[in-house]
C-alpha cells in the first residue's frame, strides 16, 4: 500500500464507506462528497469527544460560519493532542469566531466598495482581483472572506462572470487578473478552462494567477488532465496556501512536483495566526519545506481584522521577530514579504525591520542581521535628472521593446532564437549563384 495512504487515511475512509479503496481515497470528488460538515460527524470519525458545554457551543458557531473539511485534511490531525493541532485549529470551528471586537469589521478589505463589476476587485492599478468561486474544499477558520464562505447567494454564475470579463475587456490599462474565491480549483476543469480561454483572448492581459488551497487541504485535485488543461493558457502563475509544516505531505508534495513540472512558477501565501504558526522556528522549517518543492515564499500575512477572527491575531511585533530571524540566517529567496492588507482597501503594506539607521548628505548608515553597523558611502558625482514626466518628449533610453539579436553573426546567428537564418553562403558559392541567374532568366 502507497505510504501516501496512512493507516489513519484507511481507518478513516472505511468509517465513511465500507467499500473504500485507496482508488476511491485520492479522487477528489469523492473526498469533496463526503466533506466532513457537523460535529458529530467529526467527534465518530476521529474518535473524540467534546463536553457538553463544548459542544453546545460548537453548534452555535457552525450555525453562523459552516464547517467543512475534507477527510484528507482531517487525516493530517494528530487526534492524541487534537486541541492543539494546527490541522485542527484551522479546520474545526471555535467558539471564539462567535465575539466581535470592536475593530472587526465584516469586509475589512473593503473589497465590495472596490468593486465596480460584478466578481471583480479593482484596487492596483494595473490588475484585479476576479472572484470566479466562492466554494471551497474546506472552510479555513481563519479566511477573511467569512461573510461569502459557503452563502449560496454569493456562487458567481456564468453572467456573473460574463461581466467581470467584459470589465477587464473595457480596462486597458489591466495587465494582470488574480483569479481568486472561495477556491478556483472547485470549478470544473471545463469551466476554468473557458474562463481562461477568455482571458487569453484579451490582448492587455498579460499575465493570469489562480489563487488556490488545494494542494494543501485537497490535493488530489490537481490531477494530469487539469495540469494539461493549465499548460494551455501559460503565462499562468499558481499561489497556494501552506501555514504550517504539518500541512506539507506526502501528497502535497506529488500535487506540487506536477504543478512545478507543468511549468507554472509557484508561490505561497502564510498567515501569521496566533497558536497555530507564531513562532520563528515554525515559519523557518516551513519556508525551508517549501522552497524544497519549489514554491517561492511570497507574503506572511498579518491576519485581517475579520469578524471572528480575533482569536488568530499575534501583534505586529511577532512578525517582525520571525522577520528578524529569517533574514540573513536563511535564503533570500527564502524569506517572504510581511505585508498588511490596510483596512478600508488601503492595499498590502510591507512592514520589515529597520535596517536603514541614519542618513546624511554623503553617507548612510546600516546594521545587518548580526546587528553589526556599518556605512555606505553615497556617490560624490552623481548628476541627478529632472523627469517632468513627459515621456513623450524624453530622449532617455526608454527603449522598452524587446531587444532584437541582429547583431549576431556566424554560428551565434545560426543559434538565435530571433533570426530565420538556417545557414551560413559564401558569397562566391556557385550553387547558389546558379539559383540567382536562373531567377533572372
Amino acid at each position: 500500500m502507497s505510504a501516501i495512504y496512512n493507516e489513519q487515511q484507511q481507518e478513516l475512509a472505511e468509517q465513511i464507506d465500507g467499500n473504500t479503496s485507496l482508488k476511491h481515497w485520492k479522487d477528489w470528488k469523492w473526498q469533496l462528497k463526503h466533506s466532513i460538515r457537523d460535529i458529530a460527524t467529526f467527534e465518530k470519525l476521529l474518535d473524540v469527544e467534546f463536553t457538553t458545554e463544548e459542544r453546545t457551543a460548537l453548534l452555535e458557531t457552525v450555525e453562523k460560519f459552516p464547517l467543512s473539511v475534507t477527510p484528507y485534511y482531517l487525516s493530517l490531525i494528530d487526534r492524541d493532542d487534537f486541541r492543539n493541532d494546527p490541522v485542527f485549529k484551522q479546520c474545526i470551528p471555535n467558539s471564539q469566531e462567535l465575539t466581535v471586537g470592536a475593530h472587526d469589521m465584516a469586509d475589512p478589505l473593503h473589497e465590495d466598495a472596490d468593486s465596480p463589476a460584478p466578481g471583480i476587485t479593482h484596487r492596483y492599478p494595473d490588475r484585479v482581483l476576479f472572484h470566479i468561486s466562492n466554494v471551497c474544499s474546506m472552510y479555513c477558520r481563519h479566511c477573511t472572506r467569512k461573510r461569502k464562505v459557503g452563502d449560496q447567494d454569493f456562487i458567481p454564475n456564468r453572467e456573473t462572470i460574463d461581466a467581470g470579463l467584459d470589465y477587464i475587456r473595457n480596462t486597458p490599462q489591466v495587465r494582470d487578473v488574480l483569479l481568486s474565491g472561495g477556491d478556483p480549483l472547485m470549478l470544473s476543469d471545463e469551466y476554468l478552462d473557458w474562463i481562461l480561454s477568455e482571458l487569453d483572448a484579451i490582448e492587455h492581459v498579460e499575465v493570469v494567477r489562480i489563487g488556490t488551497r488545494m494542494p494543501v487541504v485537497l490535493p488530489y485535485r490537481i490531477t494530469t488532465d487539469l495540469v494539461n488543461m493549465l499548460k494551455k493558457h501559460q503565462p499562468l502563475w499558481i499561489n497556494t496556501h501552506f501555514n504550517h509544516p504539518r500541512e506539507i505531505t506526502a501528497s502535497s508534495r506529488a500535487a506540487l512536483r506536477m504543478l512545478a513540472d507543468g511549468g507554472f512558477p509557484l508561490g505561497n501565501q502564510t498567515v501569521l495566526l496566533a497558536g497555530v504558526n507564531d513562532c520563528p522556528r515554525i515559519i523557518r522549517v516551513l519556508v525551508h519545506k517549501l522552497v524544497q518543492n519549489r514554491v517561492r515564499p511570497y507574503y506572511l500575512y498579518q491576519c485581517d481584522l475579520s469578524e471572528g477572527l480575533s482569536h488568530f491575531r499575534t501583534p505586529v511585533g511577532k512578525g517582525i521577530e520571525i522577520i528578524e530571524s529569517l533574514i540573513g540566517h536563511t535564503s533570500g529567496f527564502a524569506v517572504p514579504t510581511y505585508v498588511i492588507d490596510a483596512p478600508g482597501g488601503g492595499g498590502k503594506i510591507p512592514v520589515m525591520p529597520n535596517y536603514l539607521i541614519s542618513w546624511s548628505t554623503h553617507k548612510v548608515i546600516l546594521r545587518n542581521y548580526e546587528g553589526v553597523i556599518t556605512s555606505y558611502q553615497e556617490p560624490e558625482n552623481y548628476q541627478s535628472v529632472f523627469c517632468d514626466r513627459n515621456c513623450t518628449d524624453c530622449h532617455l533610453t526608454l527603449k522598452l521593446d524587446d531587444a532584437n539579436e541582429y547583431q549576431s553573426i556566424g554560428i551565434e546567428k545560426l543559434l538565435s532564437h530571433d533570426d530565420d537564418a538556417i545557414s551560413l553562403i559564401p558569397e562566391d558559392n556557385e550553387r547558389h549563384q546558379r539559383r540567382d541567374d536562373d531567377e533572372v532568366e
